[in-house]
């Protein structure tokens, strides 16, 4: 995935991961387009940052977007916005990084509006771009003799080791990553239908990100669902989008950015793309095995807590009865 030259619109890159990303990509040449929600001083000092990053900073271009991607209909007017500003080309990479978690457990009052507020975001924000995307790639088909012609659109998706693996706590986040799952593996075969404009599709898999949204999740994640995950340390965001890019540039399609990343993209590879077939392959005989300890170990976290949980209401009743 070549990125000198080339125009890349990131949703979602005012902060975190996708600033971390977009100032990665700045510095290997690439002009930038980020899309965050209408906050013109957090939008003006992350185009400060991504520029100081340039690698040709007298060449290079860089703009934003302001726009919500939770709105229905927001991706059209984004990508035709994107094309003006591009010479009237669309961006040829496009990566959704824009995304929200509120953990709880199914049973809390809240979690139905979570979830439909978790699909909007992780799911219907990020097919949406992808839909307006492929359509502006294909209506602009370029002419054989330019040189962008011989290279790959991308479309780069972000989910989560929760998009191939679900825990307590996560029900009201997972169906929206498992969705961003289907939908990419569906394109990855459905863009073979469309050789004369070549283009991948990829899922990025990180696990958890010291972000300020990672802070915010953490308000409302049930104590059992952190006790199910202390094992995994939060990853910093520029940790995160150096190895997903460096991924990237290989040619991957489910992208991981750490090693327990690896083993649960391995226990589901179900028919998505391999990066490797003999390592891909072998892994998924033995991931088997692996789960099969994992989780026997996290239901009996589970079905402890409950018992503790259970045994301490009961007793709190009885005090109150006492009373």
């Amino acid at each position: 995935m070549p990125v000198e030259g080339r125009t890349i619109l990131l949703t979602g890159a005012s902060e975190g991961t996708g600033l971390s990303a977009a100032r990665i990509l700045a510095s290997k040449g690439a002009d930038i387009i980020i899309v965050s929600r209408n906050n013109p001083a957090k939008l003006s000092q992350a185009i400060d940052a991504i520029t100081k990053a340039a690698k040709w900073p007298d060449t290079q271009r860089f703009h934003a977007i302001p726009a919500d991607v939770s709105e229905p209909g927001y991706a059209a007017g984004v990508v035709a916005a994107a094309t003006a500003w591009n010479n009237g080309y669309p961006p040829e990479i496009v990566w959704c990084v824009a995304g929200l978690s509120y953990p709880m457990l199914w049973s809390e009052d809240d979690a139905l509006r979570a979830t439909r507020r978790t699909m909007e975001v992780n799911f219907f924000g990020s097919a949406e771009m992808s839909h307006a995307i492929l359509r502006a790639w294909l209506r602009n088909t370029p002419a054989p003799e330019e040189k962008t012609a011989r290279l790959s659109k991308h479309i780069i998706f972000t989910g989560s080791v929760l998009s191939v693996f679900s825990m307590a706590g996560y029900a009201t986040y997972c169906p929206s990553k498992f969705a961003l799952r289907g939908l990419i593996d569906a394109l990855a075969m459905e863009m073979r239908l469309h050789p004369d404009v070549p283009i991948e599709v990829h899922l990025v898999l990180p696990t958890a990100i010291q972000t300020a949204g990672f802070e915010v999740e953490n308000k409302t994640k049930p104590q059992i669902t952190k006790k199910l995950e202390e094992s995994d340390k939060p990853q910093d965001p520029d940790t995160v989008a150096r190895v997903a890019i460096a991924s990237l540039e290989k040619g991957h399609h489910l992208i991981t950015t750490s090693f327990i990343g690896d083993l649960m993209r391995w226990g589901a590879l179900s028919n998505s793309p391999r990066n490797n077939w003999l390592i891909d392959t072998l892994m998924g005989w033995i991931m088997p095995l692996i789960l099969a300890f994992t989780m026997w170990n996290m239901n009996s976290e589970v079905s402890s807590w409950g018992r503790k949980k259970r045994a301490g209401s009961a007793q709190a009743l009885s005090h109150k009865i006492a009373e």
